[in-house]
């Protein structure tokens, strides 16, 4: 595909047919040919992650129950929604990034649908990042500023995705990233801005500390890759939506 194709409205639903289990008329699933075009709507595909997240968590605080049963309840919605997609790509880049010595030997390790030590101790330290960040945000008085905040986060971390899609090279011949292709810089751009207008709407002046801490993870993770096995594969695209998504959760946990 040329860089030079225009953003068109079929990339949503092909957003949501990649990075989403929701199920999508056939008449709008089919468009997940689009490929890496669809990047710029991959914050979109995050409110629809955060909605159904937040879908989860309202009821169980409206009858009374902790926050954390609502974090709980709201992180395996999300989880279940994505089909753990970023979580699988979490652990396995964990794994291959330092389980192999070689740029061969990880990303050996990265193919290989078994997991290992490191990727169940990145699981978890991410699971459990995510759902202390999530009690403290449920916990809100507000029921609107915890919305915002879910949203934000989901927004802003698959911001991050396009942007190394379109800033690193493909590490291997094969695979989904591959096979989805290398984001245009302006799909990139787009994605950026769609998910700062998402962030600022939700999160109002928070929103700026936001975006400096998604920034900050999608730079360690690009960094990660560049020396660990010299591009992007879809496991990294994973890792770095996870490591943004906890971080702005953090970010946006009241002081």
């Amino acid at each position: 595909m040329k860089n030079t194709v225009s953003p068109d409205w079929r990339d949503i639903p092909a957003a949501l047919a990649l990075l989403t289990r929701l199920p999508l008329p056939a008449s709008l699933a089919r468009h997940f040919d689009r490929g890496a075009q669809a990047a710029w709507a991959y914050p979109l595909a995050g409110v629809a992650v955060a909605l159904v997240g937040t879908l989860a968590a309202v009821p169980l605080l409206a009858f009374g129950l902790p926050a954390g049963a609502a974090a709980l309840t709201s992180l395996a919605a999300m989880v279940l929604v994505t089909g753990a997609l970023h979580e699988d790509g979490l652990a396995d880049a964990a794994d291959g990034f330092w389980g192999g010595w070689t740029r061969e030997r990880r990303l050996e390790i990265m193919r290989d649908s078994r997991i290992g030590s490191y990727g169940v101790i990145a699981l978890v330290l991410s699971l459990l990042a995510r759902w202390f960040a999530l009690t403290s945000i449920w916990a809100l008085p507000g029921l609107l500023q915890a919305i915002g905040a879910l949203i934000t986060a989901a927004a802003l971390s698959r911001a991050v995705m396009p942007v190394l899609m379109a800033t690193l090279p493909h590490a291997r011949s094969d695979g989904l990233s591959r096979q989805v292709g290398r984001a245009p810089s302006h799909a990139a751009w787009l994605a950026v801005l769609l998910a700062l207008v998402i962030a600022v709407i939700c999160s109002g002046a928070e929103a700026l500390g936001a975006v400096i801490v998604a920034l900050l993870a999608g730079l360690a993770v690009r960094w990660l890759a560049r020396s660990k096995i010299g591009g992007q594969t879809g496991d990294i695209l994973g890792a770095g939506q996870q490591l943004a998504e906890v971080a702005v959760l953090f970010a946006l946990i009241p002081t």
